[in-house]
């Protein structure tokens, strides 16, 4: 079973049809607990980063999620998600993040254009990654984003993409996936990102 983490910050039917799509046993946790027997975990999210720190806080997930990537079991985060994984945002202050990846959250400076940026962009897609394998170079992914993640090693980065800057817009590090966009709005290549992540288990 995939566990899909509903911690109150994000719009979970959307990835749970698209696994559903995919015949992969994908649902929505709502408590702690069921990371035990959880085949893998996936952190979808939208929002701010200190509110979603705070919720994850507040409703125990902490500790399962960590004991949970201990064991091994493969992460997917998506968009808010994956910027949950490093150790700190400036989003609206300064908070600590999950500090599963070392690296921070940014934001996009002015010259990037209009915040947040909403829409379809292209993928600069790294050779060597598992998550994007089969996906052309230069496919477009939808977004919706005003921060960025900084990874302080730049090998995790599996996909970047221009935005005023080049930034990191998908990385993989072991058994920890990051998608700054949305592969469940992406169309048939989002699909098969997400077919890529489950032939990964």
């Amino acid at each position: 079973m995939i566990a899909i983490i509903d911690y109150g910050m994000s719009n979970l039917r959307s990835v749970r049809h698209a696994f559903a799509a995919l015949g992969a046993d994908a649902r929505i946790a709502d408590t702690p607990s069921t990371l035990k027997n959880a085949r893998a975990l996936v952190l979808p999210g939208d929002g701010a980063f200190g509110p979603a720190m705070q919720s994850l806080t507040a409703r125990g997930w902490l500790d399962p999620l960590h004991a949970a990537l201990a064991r091994g079991a493969p992460f997917l985060g998506i968009c808010l998600g994956m910027q949950l994984l490093f150790e700190s945002s400036e989003e609206n202050g300064a908070h600590r993040g999950l500090g599963i990846l070392r690296g921070a959250v940014k934001k996009f400076p002015r010259a990037a254009g209009k915040l947040p940026q909403i829409g379809w962009n292209q993928l600069q897609i790294q050779p060597q990654s598992k998550f994007l394998a089969g996906i052309a170079e230069n496919a477009f992914a939808y977004f919706v984003h005003s921060y960025y993640c900084a990874p302080m090693d730049e090998n995790i980065i599996a996909a970047r993409t221009d935005y005023g800057i080049s930034y990191a817009s998908a990385i993989e590090s072991g058994k920890v996936w990051g998608a700054q966009f949305h592969p469940e709005k992406s169309g048939a290549d989002g699909l098969k990102m997400l077919q890529n992540f489950l032939e990964l288990l």
